[in-house]
């Protein structure tokens, strides 16, 4: 029984199979396969909504699918065995007992007398084993597995894959084929091979095809994925590893049969008890299940593994504009005679192979003669590497066997841009990944590709996989000058796919993002928006349709308008509305579909150079797109590129706040707020550099119209976004403290300012200085017009007049409120009117042009102008009782209300102060937490006032007194009132009444009539007070005073920052204040009156806050941005080189570049030394030639005798000799490149083998024979 499991094992090994068919020439039949092409975000184009299924609908939805496609393979009729089973049963031929058939396979049957015949006697029906997997007591990953007939279609098989069990389609397909058998590997190089497996697998999103049992190469594979799970070194999801065995070969399989499907399914790992069968593998991700009726036989799976992987090879993959036919590549470790003909196989029909050097057997009897030329292997050469790596089975080869083995050897060196070898430390070889990904490439420079096209094949391939590193080492090399425009394609693929590494390539190989940008690129990437990501719904909601219907001008009109919600109402729109013209002639757009195989992508990819008609910076288009989908390195690299940075930046960071707003998935909003945080910084370090530099020039920027960005200015989108450590930033403070003092000298008293105001003619008495020498000079009115025009003027002014109507105003509530109006009273009704009508000014003040409506928004969105506007009214309503001579009173309680009101106006006024104003923001924030704690305290006044009246009065009717109970007495308690009969101690019955008659006594409580006493319990009332008295007065005050302390201390930190940044409200509302304070203001209203509605003259914003450049300056001041803008990348560069983390990660790549040099200069030595051996080896074999024939030749002449002649040793093998070490200067046998064709083992376009006949039987070579005339 060992020797038959021996022989199974074998079976197994080679199997590792046939698993190659035909290289596909053309793109196969799709029908069969509904969206074959990249469905990753076929689920998530739909709406976040649609997306969220529960897990029980998926499994009904799996379950039904795979019971109506599914089949697997049953045996209906018994016929006794001649041998036995592991247990001693009688077995059938299929190798079940017959307990394990069906009853209609045992009883009487048509096929009486018949001998078994799997073709007749096994027929399909539904499958029984599906769902979800996952092994006993290995940890709670899950996996899926389903078993299937051999002869289920590929197509069904893929379906499955992609669309019931959600895996996207691949961009790389791994079939990893060697030896089944447990075998050892140097730990060096087993840690090379399972890190660049994986590797390779993740980082080109691939699929990785084995055995899937536990034993052998699948186990290999299995213990790579393992290891670096618990490292945790994915970084992009989880490797599908894909196993396809055999069902009936599998043990312990009753666990995984669930008729309705497996939820999941337990898989017990008996290794011991497995016998001749094999043990799934725990570290697949996925399992098929290959069933043909049987049970005990290997190598049922290798022809549908053959199909399988054939038909995935022939599916094209579409992703970004780039549409690649999945690449496949076989990765041989080890192996035995079935992996021989797989690699025979593969390499036949044109898919590459790596072997892997040192793992053992046929992989390193293959990787010893891969450098030799043919006429070099010959049948001794490969008998005697089957010697020295067969060891244990070379008895058992056969002089056919090995004259067989030598020609597929032969047929796999010939075919050397299909075979790579990976050696450890040789060829500049360090990982398994770049081996495999470096085959492809190789394998791609045959006769199917030509010259241009052939490199835009291997491009793609590199942007498919996501190896940047490739490119640079292989495509992007002195053999070929690329021209930016053949970038483009790759360019948009490139970006759709967010690969930020080759976007940076292309740049620094000659792209242009000017240039490369135009509409049809831009409509493109906004067809090919995230479908997860929240811009993409938002801009659904503007469409109303589907976005592939709409010509690019409508498309760029919705993502401007969305664009124009989340920058703000201070930006206009970024894309103007196309002209009827301009939609007739771009309604047509050309699709970015570039197809890898046969096609030019630059003859589909059209790239239009008109963006000049659509938009003013390219660039920025470009980084809107890629911040609106939170892709942080790729919105890095295109910033990096930007002309207005600062204002980029601030865009930027605006558009991130306000999307994070609407953001519900916790990581991305979190994601999205630090990347705001961080262009802030950008922000704040471009403009540190420019301060540096020149203070007026940085000034410039703060208030420069940009055209680019909605006609907005960085200062306003500063406050837009409310960037407050930006706004606080020094240098746009010392700008709005310019501002402020207007024309005045900073240094300037505030006494003096104040005798000024009150006594003017001091000005030309030098008691005031200005920062211009000509109004420090001059003695005419310009200096009175310059010192009352100034906004700290201005606003001091305000501040005493407004001093002055709240004097006034107290003054006629308290002592002149007469019932006809007095003259303090009639002056206090002008001061107001004067008020109001600056309120008008302020709402209708629109220099932008914007509208009333939006004029009134932002008017509103001030909370101060609310409290105005709500006092105003009071005001009026007020007035309006006080007119009436019945409601004189009413109207004296409204206007004392208003006065209240308009003394909070105060707080507003002083924000301007650096003492005052940080205390009136925490007191501001203070007030949030008092409604939240009035929440609270209102659950325990009320349960306790309720409970507490109910106890105490009956029936009590008065609504007043209801409440007075109920909530106001326990109100007062909190402050030390007690109710005065809670315990019936004061209960005196003179100071209630009985019935509640009385309206000014309370109503008594319950009492004894008879003895006048109160009857309610006493233990009660007392008990709830006390409880009361402990929840609020203690726990929920001090909960208070902890959260006043909280919040004091978090904005006590940003205190600063947060004055600072209110600070410019203020100091923008005074600059553009008339200068007369009220009443008097009504004279400067009048003057507007005339210039607004008699004159025509439309209202302007002040230079200081928004001013156009002219293009000249604009343009040189952009410049100067930029090259400051590069001075702070490379100081921030710098930086990030000195920090303490990265100088170590330095110091520890430095470290392993030494160690890998080290080991490679050992191996080096011990190659050299290798062959300096080898050829003393040869020449010592010369040596004894040449004693022997002269040996031979002195007998032969008589000299000596045939006595004590010494025998000469045979000549050994060299053991670890590198053939590549000395045989790469030799040249190809000149006559190998005769009769190609007919040197192959199989006959042209046939399975049928011809008889092996190596090269060196037979004299290829031809001379030309000369016929005689």
């Amino acid at each position: 029984m060992e020797l038959l499991a021996k022989r199974h094992r074998d079976q197994a090994s080679s199997g590792e199979e046939d698993s190659f068919g035909v290289q596909p020439r053309r793109v196969a039949d799709l029908a069969m396969v509904p969206n074959l092409r990249w469905s990753s975000t076929g689920l998530c184009r739909r709406t976040r909504s649609q997306c969220l299924f529960s897990s029980c609908e998926k499994q009904g939805d799996l379950s039904s699918w795979i019971s109506d496609n599914i089949k697997k393979k049953e045996c209906i009729y018994f016929v006794e065995s001649s041998k036995l089973s592991d247990a001693g049963k009688v077995v059938c031929e299929c190798g079940y007992p017959r307990e394990q058939h069906l009853e209609e396979a045992t009883g009487s049957h048509t096929f009486q007398g018949q001998e078994w015949d799997p073709k007749k006697h096994v027929r399909e029906m539904p499958t029984d084993a599906f769902g979800d997997i996952v092994f006993t007591g290995l940890g709670q990953k899950v996996g899926k597995y389903v078993r299937l007939s051999q002869d289920t279609p590929s197509s069904l098989i893929y379906q499955l894959m992609t669309q019931q069990w959600g895996l996207d389609a691949p961009n790389l397909l791994i079939s990893v084929t060697g030896g089944a058998k447990d075998f050892k590997m140097k730990p060096r190089l087993k840690s090379i091979f399972r890190r660049g497996l994986l590797k390779v697998a993740q980082t080109s999103g691939a699929w990785v095809i084995t055995g899937g049992s536990h034993t052998g190469v699948m186990k290999q594979v299995g213990e790579a994925v393992r290891n670096f799970s618990l490292s945790g070194s994915f970084c992009e999801g989880e490797v599908v590893t894909i196993g396809i065995a055999t069902w009936g070969a599998l043990h312990n399989r009753e666990s995984l049969i669930h008729p309705t499907g497996g939820f999941p399914a337990e898989y017990i790992m008996d290794e011991g008890g497995q016998g001749h069968l094999t043990c799934l593998d725990s570290n697949h991700s996925h399992f098929i299940l290959v069933d043909d009726g049987t049970h005990g036989r290997y190598g049922v799976e290798i022809p549908l593994r053959t199909k399988l992987e054939k038909f995935i090879s022939q599916q094209t993959k579409e992703r970004g504009g780039v549409a690649i036919k999945i690449p496949i590549v076989c990765v041989v470790l080890e192996g035995g005679p079935g992996t021989l003909n797989t690699i025979y196989n593969a390499i036949t029909n044109g898919t590459p192979c790596v072997v892997v050097e040192g793992s053992g057997r046929v992989a390193d009897v293959i990787a010893q003669v891969a450098g030799l030329p043919i006429s070099e292997i010959t049948i001794s050469l490969i008998q005697q590497k089957l010697s020295m790596f067969f060891q244990g089975m070379f008895e058992t080869f056969t002089e056919s066997k090995i004259v067989e083995w030598t020609k597929k050897i032969q047929d796999i060196v010939r075919r050397r841009q299909l075979l790579t070898v990976f050696r450890e430390g040789k060829d500049g070889q360090q990982d398994v990944d770049v081996a495999i990904l470096q085959a492809l490439l190789k394998a791609s420079r045959s006769l199917d590709h030509f010259g241009h096209e052939n490199w835009d094949h291997q491009l793609n391939l590199a942007v498919a996989w996501n190896r940047v590193d490739i490119a640079q080492s292989e495509i992007f090399t002195d053999e070929r000058q690329w021209k930016p425009s053949e970038l483009y394609p790759m360019m948009v693929a490139a970006l759709i796919t967010n690969k930020p590494e080759f976007v940076k390539l292309f740049l620094e190989n000659g792209v242009q993002l000017k240039e490369f940008v135009s509409q049809a690129t831009l409509f493109y990437l906004y067809q090919n928006l995230e479908p997860t990501c929240l811009f993409h719904c938002k801009l659904d909601r503007v469409l109303g349709g589907e976005p592939e219907r709409l010509d690019p001008g409508v498309l760029l009109q919705c993502v401007a308008q969305v664009l124009q919600e989340l920058l703000g109402d201070s930006t206009q729109l970024l894309y103007s509305r196309p002209r009827s013209s301009d939609q007739q002639r771009l309604f047509t757009v050309p699709s970015v579909k570039i197809s890898v195989q046969g096609v030019n992508p630059q003859s589909s990819y059209k790239h239009s150079s008109g963006q000049a008609t659509f938009t003013i910076d390219p660039v920025r288009d470009l980084l809107i797109w890629a911040v609106v989908q939170n892709r942080r390195e790729l919105a890095e690299i295109i910033w990096a590129q930007s002309q207005d940075c600062i204002a980029a930046a601030l865009a930027c960071s605006k558009i991130l706040k306000e999307l994070s707003k609407e953001e519900e998935d916790t990581d991305s909003l979190e994601e999205m707020l630090v990347l705001a945080d961080e262009y802030e910084q950008r922000a704040i370090g471009v403009f540190t550099e420019c301060y540096r530099q020149n203070e007026e020039r940085a000034q410039k920027l703060l208030v420069r119209v940009s055209e680019a960005w909605g006609r907005t200015t960085c200062l306003q989108l500063a406050l837009e976004a409310k960037d407050m450590k930006f706004v606080s930033h020094g240098g746009i403070q010392a700008y709005l403290t310019k501002v402020w003092w207007g024309q005045l000298s900073v240094d300037n008293g505030l006494w003096r300012l104040v005798l000024c105001m009150l006594v003017f003619p001091l000005l030309y008495t030098g008691l005031v200085s200005f920062r211009n020498r000509e109004l420090q000079t001059d003695r005419c009115l310009a200096r009175v017009r310059a010192f009352f025009s100034a906004p700290v003027v201005v606003f001091h002014m305000n501040i005493l007049s407004y001093f002055a109507f709240l004097c006034l105003f107290a003054y006629v509530l308290m002592v002149d409120f007469q019932p006809q109006p007095s003259s303090c009273e009639c002056l206090i009704y002008v001061w107001l009117f004067s008020l109001v009508c600056e309120e008008l000014r302020q709402l209708f003040y629109d220099p932008d042009g914007s509208g009333l409506r939006k004029a009134v928004l932002v008017y509103f969105s001030d909370y101060w102008n609310k409290l105005d506007v709500c006092a105003i009214l009071l005001f009026i309503a007020g007035l309006t009782c006080r007119l009436m001579p019945s409601l004189l009173y009413t109207g004296r309680i409204i206007l004392s209300l208003d006065f209240t009101m308009f003394c909070l106006r105060l707080m507003h006024i002083f924000t301007i102060s650096k003492t005052l104003g940080p205390k009136i923001i925490i007191v501001k924030r203070m007030m949030k937490d008092v409604f939240f704690f009035l929440f609270l305290l209102a659950v325990w006044v009320v349960s306790f006032g309720v409970a507490k009246q109910a106890i105490l009065i009956h029936n009590e009717r008065r609504v007043e007194w209801i409440f007075r109970g109920a909530i106001y007495h326990s109100y007062l308690t909190i402050f030390g009132q007690l109710p005065t009969y809670i315990d019936g101690v004061n209960f005196k019955p003179d100071q209630c009444s009985p019935n509640g008659t009385d309206p000014y006594k309370p109503k008594c409580p319950e009492i004894d009539q008879a003895r006048q006493e109160p009857v309610f319990p006493e233990w009660l009332t007392v008990l709830l007070l006390c409880l009361y008295l402990l929840f609020a007065n203690i726990l929920l005050l001090n909960l208070l005073i902890a959260m006043f302390n909280y919040t004091f201390q978090q904005v006590q930190e940003h205190t600063d920052q947060i004055w600072k940044f209110q600070r410019h409200d203020l100091i923008e509302e005074y600059q553009g204040r008339p200068p007369a304070p009220p009443p008097f203001i009504l004279l400067s209203h009048l003057h507007l009156i005339i210039k607004r509605v008699v004159l025509k003259i439309p209202a302007k914003r002040h230079k200081l806050f928004k001013n156009k450049l002219e293009k000249t300056e604009e343009a040189a001041l952009l410049s100067w941005e930029m090259y400051l803008k590069e001075n702070y990348l490379q100081e921030q560069q710098f930086q990030q080189k000195q920090r303490p983390e990265q100088k170590i990660q330095d110091v520890s790549d430095k470290v392993d570049s030494m160690v890998r040099l080290l080991e490679m200069a050992h191996l080096k030595k011990s190659g050299a030394v290798e062959q300096r051996l080898a050829s003393l080896e040869e020449q010592v074999a010369q040596t004894a030639t040449a004693l022997h024939w002269i040996v031979k030749a002195l007998r032969d002449s008589g000299f000596g005798s045939e006595e004590g002649v010494p025998t000469l040793a045979p000549q050994k093998a060299s053991v670890g000799r590198d053939p590549e070490l000395d045989s790469r200067s030799k040249a190809e046998d000149p006559g190998d490149a005769y009769h190609v064709n007919a040197r192959h083992l199989l006959y042209p376009s046939c399975s049928v083998l011809r008889f092996p006949v190596p090269n060196e039987k037979v004299p290829w070579e031809s001379s030309a024979v000369s016929c005689p005339g």
